[in-house]
């Protein structure tokens, strides 16, 4: 049940940040999209975005954790394209900028939700 709350709660993110961030886009009417993209980047957070925190953890705490930031967006760029290329869903990221305030409005969004949903 925990995992739907948490897949739950980045859905709502994802749809948040789509909505306030203009180089996020996804295809009109396509709740798939947001479905898929949201499984796909909690996969990728579960697994892949550990391993590269520990990857480069000196440059992380060189730069006193703003890296951080830097690979969160690197991960939300990847999920959006795994959507499009491979499951051929339109949630698509323009650039790193809009991709590095989506990761930052996904965060902050899915924190709270999940506070909400999610009782540990």
């Amino acid at each position: 049940m925990k995992f739907v709350a948490r897949w739950l709660a980045i859905f709502l993110a994802l749809l948040v940040a789509a909505w306030l961030v203009p180089g996020i886009q996804v295809s009109e009417g396509s709740w798939g999209a947001y479905a898929v993209m949201a499984l796909v980047l909690s996969l990728l957070n579960a697994t892949l975005l550990p391993l590269l925190k520990v990857a480069s953890c000196g440059m992380i705490i060189l730069t006193l954790g703003l890296f951080s930031l830097v690979l969160n967006a690197a991960v939300f760029m990847l999920a959006s394209s795994i959507t499009v290329n491979w499951f051929n869903f339109g949630f698509y990221v323009e650039n790193f900028w809009a991709a590095l305030l989506g990761s930052i409005i996904v965060s902050i969004v899915n924190t709270l939700v999940s506070r909400a949903l999610v009782e540990d």
